[in-house]
């Protein structure tokens, strides 16, 4: 099997189920991020199966998603993180097209090295405006928990399309976002990511979890990268040195 997609389908399958409710939130926590090849991601959920868990909403243990990326016309929160500046954030809105609503959510990275989540319901706004309890809210938490000040001029940028499988180690202790076919575009250009490949991320409260171990020694090393960075290096061609190997393994350029 070489499509990534089928591959996760059948793994949600053939999980056992668990509810939102008993999904560790970790809203503050430490993300690894990987891109993994169909066989490496099947030889993972080998070795862990008998921890793991999918999540199950309804019938569905596959969701559809869409975020709206914001930021200045000049791509201040793109270059912050082309600069891996420690304080920095993203904003975006993320729309669940399964049932589960739309939330504005601003990551934020701060000296720790930890991602911190902030998120409200913006279920009555469109995806690509930024209202001004939006920008209120923006505001409060950068300057609370960054000691920064919102940019000016925050507008939507591109949007990215994909479907994911939440996978749960039953320990409580991690959690594993599974994404494929990703789609970024920005009502010009699309550029699609290979059908072959995972993207996955390990999200844990100390960057430490079993999965994380076993990717080692199956010789898949972390990436330092995120949807919305590779999004903007691949539909702007702005430069993006450091991402181009992930790039040129990941998008299908």
């Amino acid at each position: 099997m070489r499509d990534a997609g089928a591959l996760m389908a059948g793994v949600a399958a053939g999980l056992p189920p668990v509810g939102l409710d008993d999904v560790p939130e970790l809203m503050s926590r430490v993300d690894r991020k990987y891109v993994v090849s169909v066989p490496a991601m099947a030889e993972l959920v080998a070795v862990l199966g008998d921890r793991l868990s999918v999540l199950r909403i309804g019938a569905l243990r596959q969701f559809r998603y869409t975020s709206t990326y914001f930021d200045t016309p000049d791509l201040l929160t793109f270059r912050q993180h082309r600069q891996d500046r420690r304080r920095r954030f993203k904003l975006r809105t993320r729309t669940y097209l399964d049932g589960g609503g739309r939330w504005l959510e601003l990551k934020l990275n701060g000296t720790r090295g930890n991602t911190d989540k902030h998120r409200i319901p913006y279920d009555a706004a469109p995806a690509g405006e930024l209202t001004r309890e939006a920008m209120q809210f923006v505001g409060d938490t950068l300057s609370s928990e960054l000691s920064v000040v919102v940019p000016d001029a925050l507008g939507p940028v591109l949007s990215t399309d994909y479907r994911r499988v939440t996978l749960v180690d039953r320990t409580g202790q991690a959690r594993l976002t599974c994404d494929t076919g990703l789609l970024c575009h920005d009502g010009g250009r699309r550029v699609p990511a290979r059908r072959d490949r995972v993207l996955l991320e390990s999200k844990s409260a100390d960057g430490r979890a079993l999965v994380d171990r076993v990717l080692r020694g199956l010789g898949v090393r972390p990436v330092s990268v995120s949807k919305y960075c590779l999004a903007v290096a691949a539909l702007r061609g702005v430069p993006a040195n450091r991402w181009q190997p992930v790039m040129r393994g990941y998008l299908a350029l």
